[in-house]
């Protein structure tokens, strides 16, 4: 049986690059996806799903849930044109405004109770709308079959402070609900999405196949701002294809179970520094929980599976 994937988003172009993995996956059924604010705004966002899925002829049968506007912490976001494009798809802009039909949030219930138990929920960018399921509809989250969040960074730089990812960082009030609640848990971070790297001889050959639509366009302008950022980079870190992946793969990535810690700080570097406690002599409280957190990927296996399901041939 395929997994069924409830996707949360943020929609930046390593957003977009996870959506595709997820369309051209046999053994993926997208059931929903949730357009954010983060990387751009939410209206750019959801422009941006339906572009997608229009082109890949899934407009009838993906529905797209209006997410958050604003994080929990009610400031303004900030967006990263730069990185992703105005449109969190590069260069590309899609030829229709968001029209404003977009699925009502709180149709994600109805979804949620139709699928329970056979139910992953994939979060690849702010935790804004996440955590606000968990706020209204803690039970009916909790019959969830399995959650994985890509944010943190454990023990590696972050990239929006010297020790913040970007997800936890922009709303950590979020991100505390989401690990305070949520069972099941598996935390993608930095440590292994930063070694997901797509080169630009694999766009190449994935381009010459014509089977993954528009990614040489996004994975072309990502690259020029890691270029400029690293004249070493050698590729396209896609943090969130990574994270759509590792359900399917559990021997792609080696796993820790640990209490993780959200830093509150409003202002400062530390803000959303993802803290996991390692110390083997202290009992954990029974408000505390572990969450599974990714540390180790191994390239080959993440190489052969993106490589097979972009172009369709067998590597």
């Amino acid at each position: 049986m395929a997994l069924k994937v409830l996707l949360f988003g943020d929609i930046g172009i390593d957003d977009i690059v996870a959506l595709i993995y997820g369309v051209l996956h046999e053994e993926i059924e997208i059931v929903g996806v949730v357009a954010d604010y983060g990387n751009i705004p939410r209206k750019n966002a959801m422009a941006s799903v339906q572009y997608l899925h229009n082109l890949f002829n899934q407009s009838d049968l993906i529905p797209i849930f209006e997410g958050a506007e604003l994080p929990m912490t009610g400031e303004n976001p900030t967006y990263y044109p730069e990185i992703h494009g105005e449109y969190g798809m590069g260069p590309i802009i899609p030829e229709q405004e968001y029209s404003g039909k977009g699925d009502n949030f709180l149709e994600i219930v109805k979804l949620i109770e139709a699928h329970g138990q056979d139910l992953t929920i994939i979060s690849i960018g702010r935790l804004t709308s996440l955590a606000t399921m968990f706020i209204h509809y803690r039970t009916l989250m909790n019959s969830v079959k399995a959650f994985y969040v890509m944010g943190g960074a454990f023990w590696v730089p972050g990239n929006v402070t010297p020790v913040s990812e970007a997800n936890f960082h922009a709303d950590p009030v979020a991100a505390k609900v989401v690990l305070t609640h949520a069972s099941n848990l598996t935390i993608i971070p930095l440590n292994v999405t930063e070694r997901a790297i797509v080169s630009q001889e694999m766009v190449d050959y994935i381009a010459s196949l014509g089977k993954a639509k528009i990614l040489k366009p996004l994975l072309d302008y990502y690259f020029a701002f890691y270029k400029k950022r690293n004249p070493a980079a050698l590729g396209s870190p896609v943090h969130d294809a990574l994270t759509i992946m590792a359900p399917l793969h559990p021997e792609m990535l080696s796993y820790r179970s640990l209490p993780v810690y959200v830093v509150q700080s409003k202002d400062g570097i530390e803000r959303g520094h993802s803290i996991a406690d390692i110390r083997p002599y202290v009992k954990i409280g029974e408000k505390e929980k572990k969450h599974r957190i990714a540390f180790e990927l191994n390239y080959s296996l993440f190489f052969s599976k993106f490589m097979s399901t972009m172009t369709g041939e067998r590597f």
